[in-house]
């Protein structure tokens, strides 16, 4: 994982917003559609955001996730056990305000698409997908060089998280079985030389949906064993290969349920890896920097906090932004912080809050914002 001695370097969380041809693809082939030249719209697809994201100065690329529906699902189609639909629970804190709650879901805020079951044995089905998007993302990024590359991989956790178990006799041995079958997708990701990302919002976002109204002992054993699977899966993989990303749900609403970082980040610490992802921006959690600062974290621990929310229209101000990185930076030092996102601006492919331009100019906010960070960390301004 490339960190920096010279200046702060910029990423984000991975989804991007998808052209209306990738979405039109991705929701067809959901539905079991053929799609001509499916192959060529996506590896098209994600040429074109490797080259917007470097043209924008984003140092450490992704492939945008064009190829998945979201972020969880996308896993059907490569591991078996999973069939049919599942109920939609929502988060806590939107039950508490039901019309808003139906305001998001008629605007789109709440995609439908399926959510299978596990209803069988979870095997590795097909490595064919990871091994297409490898290559697509290794051509675009040939084509437009990056400071580096990775690819995003759903947690064991947050696998579990949207598709109920129905097959195993435990939650933990569920874990476990996904844990197996996804490590060959990590490691395909890894071997290729791109950095794994984890995506676990089942750490945060896990506790206002599995466990409403129920006490913090029991969120912090069941995620303990999620993470537990999650190093299970990372057995052999370097830490410094690989990232998590953390949050309490990519959406607009109250959010005043949501674990407090205090609670969440000791159990992310637990996890085999050499950088953290988090939400540090929206105006719940832009506070929870002072929780880094009383923990007592690992020494070699990246730190990629989200400068950028991922839920509005504003494009926060280039000042802001380096105020955000430095406050990090003064906790860590300047050689272990990465600019990020607090989320992804595309979670389900065809839904985002964020306009798509509106997206790179935020970026592009972020990028100059890292550059006057770096001119105050290194006393070059």
């Amino acid at each position: 994982m490339k960190t920096s001695q010279e200046r702060i370097l910029t990423t984000h969380v991975g989804s991007l917003p998808r052209s209306k041809a990738v979405t039109d693809t991705v929701f067809a082939q959901e539905k079991g559609e053929e799609v001509d030249d499916a192959a060529a719209i996506i590896r098209a697809a994600v040429d074109d955001v490797v080259a917007r994201q470097v043209a924008a100065g984003i140092d450490i690329v992704s492939d945008g996730e064009m190829s998945k529906i979201s972020y969880a699902t996308y896993i059907k189609d490569r591991i078996s056990g999973f069939d049919g639909d599942s109920e939609r629970q929502p988060p806590s804190d939107l039950e508490e305000f039901p019309k808003f709650l139906q305001r998001q879901a008629q605007s789109g805020g709440t995609p439908t698409y399926r959510r299978p079951c596990c209803v069988g044995d979870i095997k590795v089905k097909d490595m064919g997908p990871v091994a297409e998007d490898i290559d697509n993302m290794r051509r675009a990024m040939d084509a437009h060089p990056p400071v580096e590359g990775f690819m995003n991989a759903a947690s064991p956790g947050v696998i579990a998280l949207f598709q109920p178990n129905r097959h195993y006799d435990t939650h933990e041995a569920y874990l476990n079985a996904l844990a197996d079958a996804m490590s060959a997708e990590y490691r395909a990701i890894v071997d290729a030389g791109l950095i794994l990302q984890l995506d676990s919002p089942d750490l945060g976002l896990g506790r206002h949906m599995l466990f409403k109204g129920r006490p913090d002992s029991d969120y912090v054993e069941q995620a303990g064993l999620h993470v537990a699977a999650l190093n299970r899966a990372l057995d052999g993989i370097p830490k410094d290969r690989v990232r998590l990303h953390v949050c309490w749900g990519n959406y607009e609403g109250p959010h005043h349920h949501d674990a407090p970082m205090e609670l969440v980040l000791p159990i992310a610490l637990g996890a085999n890896i050499g950088a953290l992802l988090f939400e540090s921006s929206n105006p719940r959690h832009a506070h929870e920097w002072q929780a880094f600062a009383d923990a007592d974290l690992p020494d070699d621990l990246v730190l990629i906090p989200g400068v950028l929310d991922s839920t509005t229209n504003f494009v926060e101000h280039p000042k802001l932004v380096a105020e955000r990185i430095c406050r990090f930076a003064d906790i860590v030092g300047r050689e272990r912080v990465i600019a990020g996102t607090d989320c992804g601006f595309s979670t389900f492919a065809g839904f985002g809050a964020v306009d798509e331009d509106i997206v790179y100019a935020k970026l592009s906010s972020m990028v100059e914002g890292a550059k006057l960070a770096s001119d105050r960390l290194w006393g070059t301004a």
